[in-house]
């Protein structure tokens, strides 16, 4: 998970709103699992998508598709790429660390204010980031109906269950 930290350090200083969804919430959660990126939620408002791709590509990072990186923050272009190339996320990758991918979701199902409202803010090695609540990584995992998912919607609804039993 360290391999991920410099990411949050480049997004909490240009204070830029995200909540971590995918398989680095669900491993925050409490179910040890592996994952090779991180999957985003950012506040897609211009001026916030424009921040976040300027901090990320400021630092090296470069898209894994040969588009340019700010027409993330276009909504009539994500859109594009959402139905167009059905595309689910835009994906960003460090060249210094190829391990280091950040997976920005086109169109998340849970509107970005509800999402953040309900976060919770943890502990990733020395850096606070934002991960999604249990409720709303479970929907969002159930929603995307992929094997992987639906295997972590069961451990994270027995988490759920052990959560409520305390």
């Amino acid at each position: 998970m360290s391999v991920f930290e410099p990411i949050f350090q480049i997004l909490n200083t240009a204070e830029v709103r995200y909540v971590v969804v995918g398989g680095l919430a669900t491993l925050l959660h409490g179910h040890a699992r592996a994952t090779a990126d991180v999957d985003l939620v950012v506040d897609l408002a211009p001026e916030e998508a424009a921040k976040m791709i300027q901090a990320l590509v400021t630092r090296g990072f470069r898209p894994q598709v040969p588009v340019a990186p700010e027409q993330f923050a276009d909504s009539t272009v994500r859109e594009v790429w959402h139905r167009e190339k059905h595309m689910r996320a835009f994906s960003l990758v460090d060249p210094a660390n190829p391990m280091r991918v950040v997976d920005l979701l086109l169109k998340p199902e849970v509107p970005f204010g509800e999402l953040f409202a309900r976060s919770q803010e943890v502990m990733l090695n020395q850096t606070k980031i934002r991960i999604a609540s249990l409720d709303d990584l479970i929907l969002l995992k159930r929603q995307a109906g992929r094997p992987q998912d639906l295997a972590d919607v069961k451990q994270l609804e027995a988490i759920r269950r052990e959560k409520g039993n305390r």
